[in-house]
C-alpha cells in the first residue's frame, strides 16, 4: 500500500452551531471555533471536519445549502472562514469542508429559477416528473412535492425544502466542480461528501443509492477537482458493502480517499421502526461487523473509523455506561477504535465523554427528522406510542449529538452568553472541558495518549498499517484483537461489561502500552496473560513479546 499522510491523521468533527458562540446570539460561529484552536491542538488532531457553515435557511441545520460560496451570517463571513483556515494551518491543522452535493435548499437561486417555468435554463438542474412513483423520503413521507406554478412534481429524498440535484445534467457537474475548485483555492485540506452514494440515482427504475452512474461521476470529480492535490476526501455511504467501498477508495480508481460505512451504526435498529425502537446491544455482532471491515480492503482501500457524529447518539450512552462507568467505558470505546486500521474521527464532546440528553418535552428538540418521524409513526400510523417514541428519541435521536459543547460549569456551559439555540444537557456542571483538563486521568488525556501512540515512531506503523486478527470471536463480553506489522505485535483487549472478566490468552509475556484504568507511570512489564483479570470496562493495549 502506498502510504498517504491522511492514513495516520486524526480528524475532529466540529458541528459549528453547537461548538462555541463568540457573538452571544446563541449560535456557535467561526470566531468561536478559532478561539478553541489551541484546545484542539492540545488534543493532537490533524484535521477539523467542519459541518456546513454555508448560507442556509436551516431547515436541516445547514445541510440545506442556499449558496455554496457564501457563509451564513449566523456563523460569520468569508473573512472569518479564511482566518479559520489560516489560524488552523498555523497549528498544522487542516480544514475539511462538508459538501452536500445530492441536494440544495429550495432557497438556492438555481431552484428559485427552476420553479419559474418548465423551459427555464435551470429547470433540469433538478428532477421533475408529471407523475410520481413509490419512493419515500428518508425523512418520512413521499419523496415528491407538487409545484402548482409549473404543474409538476419535484423529487426530494430528504425534506421537501431539499430538492435533489439532477446529476444526469452535465451542467450540474460543471457547476459543482467549479465550486469545489474555488474552495480548494481558499486553502482547505479536504472534503467530506454528504450522502454521496445517492448522486447516481435512477429514480424511474427505483434506484436511489449506488446507481450505475455513481462511480463515473466520482471519477470525473476527482479528475476535475482532486487529482494531483494533497487533499483528503471521505464519502458518506450508508449503503456501502466492503465490495462497494473498495470501488470508492481503491487509489487506482481515483475516486475518494476513504468512506464512512454505517453497518455497525445500525446494528441495534429495529427491523420495522429503525432507530426509534432500538434492540439490545450485541457485542458479538459488533465484533463481526467491525472485523469484516478491518480485513476487507487488503490494501485496496481505506477505512474511516468512528463511533459518533452529528447524526448518531453518544457512544458512551448507546453502548457504554453513562452512569457509574462513564469515563471507563468512554475510554474503552476510544481504545477499541483507535487501535484499528483506518483514519479515526472524533466528534466534538466525545473526548470528554458527553452523554445523550433526555428533554422532557418533544418541543425541546429541534431536529426535523424527529418531528417528521413523530408525525408518521405516532400520529398517522400509530405504530408507536408517544412514550415509545420518546424512548427512541432518548436513545437514538440526532439531537443527542447536537446539544451545545460543554466548556465549563458557568452559565450555558461556557458555550454562549446568550440563549443557546438548543437546550443544554443539564449534566454540564460535572461533564465539561475545564474539569477534563484539570484531571490528568480524564477521558480527554486518554484520547490525547491514543492519538500520540498512532503518531509515535515506536507503535505508529503497527497501529496504522498492521494486519488485524480478531480473538475470542464468540465471547459475549470481551473484544480482543491483534495488530501486527513486521516484527511487532500489539494486543488490544477490552471488557465491555459491568462485571470482572477472567480469561486466558496464549501469550506468556507482555508489556502494558496503555491501560484505561491505570496511570501511565504505573504500567506493568512482563505481564502473564495466561491468567488475566479485567475490571469492568477495562481496556488495555499490550506489546507482545517477540
Amino acid at each position: 500500500m502506498n502510504q498517504q499522510w491522511w492514513h495516520s491523521a486524526v480528524v475532529y468533527q466540529v458541528y459549528p452551531r453547537s461548538f462555541c458562540d463568540s457573538s452571544g446570539d446563541g449560535n456557535g460561529d467561526l470566531k468561536g471555533i478559532i478561539s478553541k484552536l489551541d484546545y484542539l491542538e492540545k488534543l493532537g488532531i490533524d484535521l477539523i471536519w467542519l459541518s456546513p457553515v454555508y448560507l442556509s435557511p436551516m431547515k436541516d441545520n445547514g445541510y440545506d445549502i442556499a449558496d455554496y460560496q457564501a457563509i451564513d451570517p449566523r456563523f460569520g463571513d468569508m473573512n472569518d472562514m479564511r482566518q479559520l483556515i489560516h489560524q488552523a494551518k498555523q497549528r498544522n491543522i487542516g480544514i475539511m469542508m462538508d459538501l452536500v452535493l445530492n441536494h440544495t435548499s429550495d432557497q438556492h437561486h438555481w431552484f428559485k429559477q427552476a420553479k419559474q417555468s418548465r423551459d427555464n435554463p435551470y429547470r433540469d438542474y433538478y428532477i421533475w416528473r408529471d407523475q410520481t412513483n413509490q419512493i419515500r423520503s428518508i425523512f418520512s413521507g413521499p419523496a415528491w412535492q407538487y409545484d402548482p406554478v409549473t404543474s409538476q412534481y419535484y423529487f426530494h429524498l430528504f425534506a421537501d425544502a431539499q430538492p435533489d440535484l439532477n446529476w444526469e445534467n452535465p451542467a450540474v457537474a460543471k457547476e459543482i466542480h467549479q465550486m469545489i475548485s474555488w474552495w480548494v483555492e481558499q486553502g482547505v485540506a479536504g472534503f467530506r461528501l454528504d450522502v454521496i452514494d445517492l448522486i447516481g440515482k435512477q429514480i424511474d427504475q427505483g434506484i436511489t443509492e449506488n446507481g450505475p452512474r455513481l462511480h463515473p461521476l466520482l471519477q470525473q470529480m476527482h479528475q476535475a477537482c482532486f487529482k494531483g492535490k494533497k487533499l483528503v476526501t471521505v464519502g458518506e455511504t450508508w449503503g456501502a458493502t466492503p465490495e462497494i467501498a473498495k470501488l470508492y477508495s481503491d487509489p487506482r480508481r481515483e475516486e475518494l480517499s476513504m468512506v464512512f460505512q454505517f453497518e455497525h451504526a445500525a446494528l441495534d435498529w429495529h427491523p420495522e421502526h429503525g432507530k426509534w425502537q432500538v434492540q439490545d446491544f450485541d457485542l458479538i455482532a459488533l465484533k463481526k461487523v467491525l472485523s469484516k471491515w478491518q480485513t476487507a480492503f487488503d490494501g485496496d482501500g481505506w477505512n474511516a473509523l468512528f463511533w459518533n457524529n452529528h447524526d448518531l447518539p453518544r457512544i458512551v450512552s448507546r453502548w457504554g455506561n453513562d452512569g457509574e462507568y462513564r469515563e471507563a467505558s468512554a475510554k474503552l470505546f476510544a481504545t477499541l477504535l483507535h487501535g484499528m486500521q483506518g483514519t479515526p474521527y472524533i466528534y466534538q464532546g466525545e473526548e470528554i465523554a458527553m452523554t445523550n440528553v433526555q428533554f422532557a418535552e418533544l418541543s425541546d428538540y429541534d431536529d426535523i427528522e424527529i418531528k417528521n418521524s413523530y408525525q408518521e409513526k405516532v400520529v398517522e400510523q400509530q405504530s408507536l406510542s408517544h412514550q415509545q417514541f420518546m424512548q427512541g428519541v432518548y436513545q437514538s435521536a440526532r439531537d443527542n449529538a447536537r446539544t451545545p459543547m460543554q466548556w465549563d460549569n458557568s452559565d450555558n456551559a461556557g458555550f454562549s452568553c446568550g440563549q443557546p439555540w438548543l437546550k443544554l444537557n443539564p449534566n454540564y456542571q460535572q461533564i465539561n472541558v475545564a474539569n477534563a483538563l484539570a484531571n490528568q486521568h480524564s477521558v480527554f488525556y486518554h484520547y490525547q495518549r491514543l492519538i500520540a501512540l498512532r503518531k509515535s515512531s515506536k507503535f505508529g506503523d503497527t497501529l496504522v498499517y498492521g494486519s488485524y486478527q480478531l480473538l475470542l470471536e464468540e465471547h459475549p463480553h470481551i473484544f480482543a484483537y491483534i495488530r501486527q506489522y513486521k516484527e511487532q505485535s500489539l494486543l488490544i483487549v477490552a471488557n465491555v461489561s459491568q462485571q470482572t472478566q477472567t480469561l486466558s490468552l496464549d501469550y506468556k509475556l507482555a508489556e502494558v502500552v496503555l491501560d484505561n484504568l491505570q496511570p501511565e507511570d504505573e504500567s506493568e512489564v512482563g505481564v502473564d496473560l495466561a491468567q488475566l483479570n479485567l475490571a469492568p470496562y477495562q481496556a488495555i493495549i499490550y506489546l507482545l513479546a517477540d
